[in-house]
């Protein structure tokens, strides 16, 4: 969806092989599951709150900010 939104850039960052930033998301988002989305310092959640964000209207707006 991001990317059909016109998104180029996405990093991703595997926690799976990086304990250290795992433990860094999960002091950061106080979650444990994955994908985490950040979009610039605002954090949006999982997938689930990404597609919840963009039916309420509220993406686009976020993502030209």
């Amino acid at each position: 969806m991001l990317r059909a939104k016109g998104v180029q850039e996405i990093d991703k960052v595997r926690i799976d092989i990086d304990p250290q930033q795992r433990a860094e998301m999960m002091q950061r988002t106080g979650r444990r599951t994955v994908p985490q989305i950040y979009i610039g310092d605002t954090h949006v959640g999982g997938c689930d709150d990404l597609y919840a964000l963009n039916d309420a209207g509220k993406l686009d707006a976020l993502l030209t900010a």
